[in-house]
């Protein structure tokens, strides 16, 4: 784990989409197209739709509730791979996203292994994806909640809501990654949550996820495919034996 890892808990996520002109895409617009060229040969079937990226990060404390504050623009998917692969050359700018941490009753952590066909091909990390315009509502708020259980649902066919949200969230910056991670204390074991991902992910035509895998144990974390977000994350999760499926806090 880097030095800029930064991991904590809030009691909300306030995210809003801004106006704001990314200077980066603008004046690294050739490289980005070419960059682009190069990457869809590599994987065709990656798409340049629109995304969501933040440009301003701040935690509030207002009495005993705590929240993490995002301020968020859109920009083109290749803008951001570019971005992304060339080193987060901007470091004003984050590439955020919400990711359920499923956790059954036996204490396993269900976690995916992205295709070949992804843009992160390969890594093993919670179902998730950056968000989208289509998570943006009438007001601008960005339903950061909604991203997170409609991608479970889209990548393993399972509904977060059969499990029991605990209440808070735990956010991790690592570097220019802001993951937010919701825990769901579930009522089956890992076998069962396998099982059924692997029947979703066998009926589709284009899985995003390869397969899934089970973390139940500190000795598990050494697979270099977790980035360093999720090695930080399960650490602490398995590290806490008394945090087991028996407690189920209410979603708030």
């Amino acid at each position: 784990m880097g030095e800029s890892l930064r991991i904590f808990e809030v009691d909300s996520l306030i995210c809003r989409r801004v106006a704001f002109v990314w200077p980066y895409e603008r004046v690294n617009a050739s490289a980005i197209r070419s960059h682009w060229i190069t990457r869809s040969r590599q994987t065709p079937s990656i798409f340049d739709g629109r995304v969501l990226l933040a440009n301003h990060v701040e935690t509030k404390k207002d009495r005993d509730v705590s929240s993490l504050r995002l301020e968020v623009f859109e920009t083109s998917f290749s803008a951001f791979l570019a971005w992304r692969d060339t080193g987060w050359p901007d470091r004003s700018v984050f590439n955020f996203f919400s990711m359920p941490a499923i956790r059954s009753c036996d204490g396993c952590f269900l976690v995916g292994e992205m295709t070949k066909d992804h843009s992160s091909a390969g890594a093993l990390f919670f179902p998730g994806g950056t968000p989208d315009p289509s998570d943006v509502d009438s007001t601008g708020h960005v339903d950061l909640l909604g991203s997170l259980t409609r991608e479970l649902t889209e990548e393993t066919g399972l509904d977060a809501y059969r499990g029991q949200l605990r209440p808070r969230w735990t956010i991790i910056i690592d570097g220019q990654r802001i993951a937010c991670i919701r825990t769901i204390d579930w009522p089956e074991t890992g076998e069962f949550l396998v099982v059924e991902a692997r029947r979703r992910i066998a009926a589709q035509s284009s899985p995003e996820l390869a397969d899934v895998h089970l973390f139940n144990a500190p000795s598990e974390l050494s697979d270099p495919r977790l980035p360093p977000y999720m090695t930080a994350f399960l650490a602490r999760a398995l590290g806490h034996a008394e945090e087991s499926c028996s407690r189920r806090p209410r979603e708030d």
